[in-house]
């Protein structure tokens, strides 16, 4: 069984966030990695452009499939992980730390609080394997 840091909060759509401050930084968690497979290239915004939250910022593709990334928050990208550019892979062997995404500038912090917790995630995770 995976675990997923308690730092973090997550998405039914399976991004993380990790809020400091004002700035979200943004990824995929484990279970995603794991579903995808093996990550070929990752499709970032650039810096300065802004989103709401839940509405799809890039994608990810992998040697099995093809995904949309979403926002966990509104806000505005003030980072990309300009990394995956070369090392894509970075998304399956280090998803809450090498492989993270974007950093967002956010507009409402008070959105984090609909987001779930690592122990909600994962009942959720585990739910979707019953299926």
């Amino acid at each position: 069984m995976a675990s997923y840091p308690d730092n973090l909060h997550y998405t039914k759509d399976h991004e993380w966030i990790r809020v400091e401050g004002d700035t979200g930084t943004i990824g995929i968690t484990d279970f995603a990695q794991e579903q995808l497979g093996d990550v070929v290239h990752v499709q970032l915004p650039r810096t300065g452009e802004k989103f709401e939250a839940h509405v799809t910022f890039g994608e990810i593709e992998s040697v099995k499939t093809f995904s949309e990334l979403f926002t966990p928050a509104s806000g505005e990208v003030v980072e990309i992980n300009e990394a995956l550019g070369d090392t894509p892979e970075l998304v399956n062997s280090d998803p809450y730390g090498g492989g993270w995404m974007v950093k967002l500038k956010l507009s409402d912090t008070g959105e984090i609080d609909s987001l779930l917790n690592a122990s909600e995630y994962e009942d959720f995770v585990e739910s979707q394997k019953e299926d």
